[in-house]
């Protein structure tokens, strides 16, 4: 009989859950903390003067960092580094988007272990050099519902001279506190919620579907897919608090089940778009995920869970139901219809090509060569029929 021993982790030290969760650092005493976030969402809100009261009023000093972009850069995180080294922070506390959170994670990375860089990274991570445990913790508060990084051992960092997303996993990046505040995902707009939603179902789903799939991450992976169709057309179109709630607890859900399983295809594209083109993760996930799924039922284990997925769902086909939530949120059917041109595509179509093949497409369900990802890229441009 095969070896099936597998070891998972579901979160790191704690996950506190619930509307008014960020209350849960008045507990906390660290000597020094440097909170990270993106743009000035969480700033205008006043969510980071709320967290930098709460860990003064124990005594914290605290430095902030802000203005992190939606796909942060080695340059953003060699920026924040300096400030790291001069402060000497024992806690980093990351509250925003996934892009706050990478970032956090990535200067956090490099201000443990100074002998790292961005030229050997990922020769060390390989070799599997980095250390799993580390000095400085790490609290993350998410503002939106799609990367859960809030749970997952990696980071995603764009070099921009290549035009590549470079993701670093290793098991010192899994945060020790995950705060999911419900109360916090009503500072996104709809926009911002539908992309990140979207985001989570497709991790949701590329797991689920993903051959290394357990038992344990079965149960999360298929709760987050039925939770997320079920109330994030609510979470967006009715900015309802208890579907806002919901998704982002689903959201999390589906980013335990990934970090222990694996995602797919859908990621190796929206990665390798997302770089080239700056766009936001959620979104470039989205325009993907039901051309991905349509070629990947091609494979018998696939096409039955999609088909349990379906079942579970309450729907007539779950790739028909994901198509129609697309367009009900407003999400671009193809890249094309998200702006970007036939002289842009054609331009960059070798780099997509090459980096498409690299990352998450690895461990796709079913195999793929060159040939089909240079077919698959003109499917998820031009929303073409799959007919080969």
């Amino acid at each position: 009989m095969e070896n099936s021993v597998k070891q998972l982790v579901l979160s790191g030290k704690r996950i506190i859950s619930g509307r008014g969760a960020i209350a849960f650092l008045k507990t906390l005493s660290y000597k020094r903390v440097v909170m990270v976030t993106g743009g000035r969402s969480m700033i205008t809100t006043g969510i980071m003067d709320k967290a930098r009261d709460m860990l003064e009023e124990n005594g914290s000093e605290v430095k902030m960092i802000f203005g992190i972009r939606k796909n942060p850069s080695f340059e953003e995180v060699e920026e924040g580094l300096k400030i790291f080294r001069e402060f000497c922070p024992d806690c980093v506390l990351a509250i925003g988007g996934g892009s706050a959170m990478d970032a956090a994670k990535a200067m956090l990375l490099f201000y443990e272990f100074p002998y790292l860089n961005r030229d050997n990274v990922i020769e060390y991570k390989d070799a599997g050099k980095i250390p799993a445990e580390r000095k400085t913790a790490l609290i993350c508060i998410p503002s939106t519902s799609g990367t859960a990084s809030e749970v997952t051992r990696g980071t995603v960092i764009t070099d921009v001279q290549q035009k590549l997303k470079v993701p670093i996993m290793t098991d010192c990046l899994r945060p020790d506190i995950a705060i999911l505040d419900g109360d916090i995902t009503m500072t996104m707009p709809d926009r911002i919620a539908a992309e990140t939603g979207m985001d989570a179902l497709t991790h949701a789903i590329e797991s689920y579907t993903n051959h290394n799939l357990d038992d344990f991450d079965e149960a999360l992976s298929k709760a987050a897919v039925t939770g997320i169709l079920k109330y994030l057309p609510d979470s967006c179109l009715k900015q309802d608090p208890f579907a806002r709630e919901k998704v982002h607890n689903y959201s999390c859900m589906a980013g335990i089940s990934f970090a222990n399983v694996g995602l797919g295809m859908v990621h190796g594209i929206a990665h390798s778009f997302g770089a080239v083109f700056n766009l936001a993760h959620g979104l470039t996930n989205a325009v993907i995920l039901p051309y991905v799924l349509t070629y990947n039922q091609r494979d018998a284990q696939v096409r039955e869970k999609m088909e349990e997925l379906s079942y579970a769902a309450r729907c007539e086909g779950i790739i028909l139901k994901i198509t129609q939530l697309k367009e009900m949120l407003g999400i671009p059917r193809c890249f094309q219809d998200a702006g970007i041109t036939q002289e842009e595509f054609a331009e960059n179509r070798q780099i997509l090509l090459e980096h498409a093949m690299l990352g998450a497409t690895k461990v796709n369900p079913v195999q793929i060569t060159k040939e089909v990802m240079d077919k698959m890229l003109d499917v998820c441009f031009y929303g073409k029929e799959i007919d080969f």
